[in-house]
C-alpha cells in the first residue's frame, strides 16, 4: 500500500530526520507490517547516522536483534490506542522509540528512531551493554566509541522524541494520501475525458479553460476577426483551429503562417503572392496565402513582429477585403477570416508607436487570453496521460504509467516552456522508459528533478535546527499550518483532517500563531 521507497525523497522527512540525529543521535527507519526493513539500512554501503546501529548492523547477530525488536514493537503497538511506543530494544539498558503508520484506518508499518539511553543510566549499566556487546563479536574500540556517542535523554526529551517520531509518522500517512488523491483524480478524468473537458484538440478541466471553451462556443458562427493573447507554447494554433473548424468556414481552407519567420519583402510575397518577373528569381505567378484561403481561415501568428508597412497592408485587406500581389498593378478581393495571435504586450507597442491602433481594433474584436500553463495546474495530469496515450499509440506500445514520485515531481514543477515543454517531456519519457511499464523519476530531465531541490522550495527551509527544542517545534508546527492553509485555501476542517487533529485544536493553533487572514485582513 505504501511506497516506502518514494519516503526517503520527501524533504520534510529528510529534514525531520536530521532533526533526530543532529538533536538525538538517533537513526530513523521504517518497516511493514511483515517486520521488514523497507529503508535503505540494509544496502551493502548505506551509510548510518547512529554509529552505535552501525556497530551493531556488524555484529554476527546484530541484525537478528533488531529484527526480534522490530516484531516485539510491531505486534505490540498494531492493537494499541497510542500512536507511539518506548521499547527496551535487545541489547540491555538500550531503548528506542516507534510510531504506527495508519492510511485509511488500516496499520501499514512503523516509523523507528533508534537508539538512546535514560539520562539516569549508571555506570554500572553502560559497562553492561559494552560487555554484553563485547561479548557478541564486537572490538572493545567499536564499543567504546558507540556506547559513548549514544545520547542520554531525560522524560522531557524523550516526550519530544516521541512528538518528532509521530510527526514523520503523519508526513507518511499526508504524503501517501495526497498522492493517492491525484491519483483517484487522474483516474476520474480519464473516464470523464470527453467533450467536457475538451474542445476540438484543446484539453483542460481549469476553470479559465473552461472560460475559453465557453467563449469560443459563443463566437463559433461569428464572421469577427479574433485576436489570441498568449505565451509561447500555449496553443494559441490549436485555439485558431478550433475557430475555423466549428465556424461555417469549416469546410474551406485553413492555413497558417509565422509572421515572426520572414522579412518584409518575403512575408508580402507569402501573404499577397506575386506576378512573374516582380523581383530576381519571380519566374512565375505565385498565389498568396490570401488568396489561397479565400472563404477560409488564415491564421497570422506572431502579429506583434510584423512591420508599420505590413500591418498598413493588413489592415487594407481587413477595412476593403481588397489587397496587391507583390509586382502586381490590379488589386484583388478576398474573402478570409483573419484570426491573429501574439505573445507580445500591443497596447504597450501601440503607445510606443510600434503597432498601429487601427490595425488593432480592427484584429481585436474578440480577445482570447491563452493562460499559461502554470496557471493551469489542475490540467496538468489531464495533459500528462494525453500525451502519454498519444505517444504510446504511435509507437506502437503497451499503454505506460507514471510512478507517483514521478508524477508529483512534474505537478509541482511550473512548466516555463508551458503546454509544448510537458508534451516534449512526456514523449522523452517514454522513449527512455523503453520495455518498462512504469515512468520512474530517474527518468525525468534535471532541471524538474532539480527544481525540487532549490532554496526555497523545501517547506522546512529556515526552521531553526538550534536552540531551544520547544521554540523550534512550534516553528516547524506554525510552518506547517501555514502552509495547509494556504494549501486548504484556509478551510480548516480539511486541514484538520489532513493533520490528523481535532477542528477545535487546529482553530486554537491558528490563534495561537496568528494565522487567521481575517484578522490580518482587519488590520489587527
Amino acid at each position: 500500500m505504501i511506497k516506502w521507497e518514494e519516503i526517503k525523497g520527501l524533504h520534510v522527512i529528510s529534514k525531520l530526520e536530521e532533526i533526530l540525529n543532529k538533536w538525538y543521535g538517533v537513526e530513523q527507519f521504517y518497516t511493514d507490517t511483515h517486520y521488514k526493513v523497507r529503508s535503505n539500512h540494509l544496502d551493502k554501503d548505506f551509510e548510518f547516522k547512529s554509529h552505535f546501529m552501525k556497530v551493531q548492523m556488524n555484529m554476527p547477530h546484530g541484525y537478528d536483534w533488531l529484527c526480534q525488536d522490530i516484531e516485539k514493537v510491531t505486534d505490540g503497538i498494531s492493537g494499541a490506542d497510542e500512536h507511539w511506543q518506548v521499547f527496551d530494544s535487545f541489547i540491555p539498558h538500550v531503548k528506542g522509540v516507534a510510531a504506527k503508520v495508519v492510511v485509511d484506518g488500516q496499520f501499514v508499518g512503523c516509523v523507528f528512531a533508534y537508539p538512546f539511553v535514560s539520562d539516569s543510566t549508571t555506570d554500572t549499566e553502560f559497562a553492561e551493554i559494552k560487555k554484553f556487546m563485547t561479548e557478541n563479536g564486537a572490538s572493545e574500540g567499536d564499543v567504546n566509541a558507540c556506547v559513548d556517542s549514544m545520547k542520554k535523554l531525560s522524560s522531557t526529551h524523550v516526550d519530544y522524541l516521541k512528538e518528532l517520531t509521530e510527526l514523520v509518522s503523519q508526513e507518511v500517512m499526508t504524503f501517501h494520501e495526497e498522492i493517492t488523491k491525484r491519483e483517484e483524480r487522474i483516474h476520474e478524468l480519464n473516464s470523464e475525458l470527453g467533450d467536457k473537458y475538451r474542445y476540438h484538440t484543446m484539453i483542460g478541466k481549469s476553470k479559465k479553460m473552461q472560460t475559453i471553451y465557453r467563449l469560443l462556443e459563443k463566437i463559433s458562427n461569428s464572421e469577427s476577426s479574433v485576436l489570441i493573447n498568449g505565451e509561447n507554447g500555449t496553443g494559441k494554433e490549436l485555439v485558431a483551429k478550433a475557430i475555423h473548424y466549428t465556424s461555417p468556414r469549416k469546410d474551406n481552407q485553413f492555413l497558417a503562417v509565422n509572421c515572426s519567420a520572414f522579412n518584409d519583402n518575403l512575408l508580402d510575397s507569402e501573404l499577397f503572392g506575386h506576378v512573374k518577373g516582380a523581383f530576381t528569381g519571380a519566374v512565375k505567378d505565385k498565389k498568396g496565402l490570401f488568396e489561397t484561403a479565400n472563404s477560409g481561415t488564415l491564421f497570422l501568428d506572431e502579429i506583434g513582429d510584423t512591420s508599420l508597412t505590413m500591418q498598413v497592408k493588413l489592415l487594407r485587406v481587413l477595412q476593403e477585403g481588397t489587397y496587391l500581389p507583390v509586382g502586381a498593378t490590379s488589386p484583388k478581393r478576398a474573402d478570409v477570416r483573419i484570426v491573429a495571435a501574439t505573445n507580445k504586450d500591443l497596447k504597450t507597442m501601440m503607445q510606443k508607436g510600434e503597432f498601429r491602433e487601427d490595425l488593432f481594433y480592427r484584429i481585436n474584436v474578440i480577445n482570447v487570453q491563452l493562460p499559461p500553463l502554470r496557471e493551469r495546474n489542475e490540467d496538468i495530469s489531464v495533459l500528462m496521460d494525453h500525451f502519454l496515450k498519444k505517444r504510446c499509440d504511435e509507437s506502437g506500445l503497451p499503454m505506460k504509467q507514471f510512478s507517483k514520485k514521478c508524477m508529483e515531481k512534474m505537478l509541482d514543477y511550473p512548466w516555463p516552456g508551458n503546454v509544448r515543454e510537458l508534451e516534449n517531456e512526456v514523449e522523452r519519457l517514454v522513449v527512455l522508459a523503453g520495455d518498462d511499464k512504469t515512468i520512474t523519476p530517474d527518468l525525468l530531465s534535471q532541471r524538474i528533478l532539480d527544481h525540487g531541490d532549490r532554496p526555497g522550495n523545501t517547506m522546512t527551509r529556515g526552521v531553526n535546527t538550534s536552540g531551544s527544542l520547544k521554540a523550534a517545534l512550534e516553528e516547524l508546527e506554525s510552518l506547517m499550518i501555514r502552509e495547509g492553509l494556504k494549501r486548504c485555501n484556509f478551510n480548516k476542517s480539511k486541514l484538520a483532517k489532513e493533520l490528523g487533529i481535532s477542528r477545535a485544536s487546529l482553530i486554537m493553533k491558528v490563534e495561537k500563531y496568528g494565522l487567521d487572514k481575517r484578522k490580518k485582513a482587519a488590520g489587527e
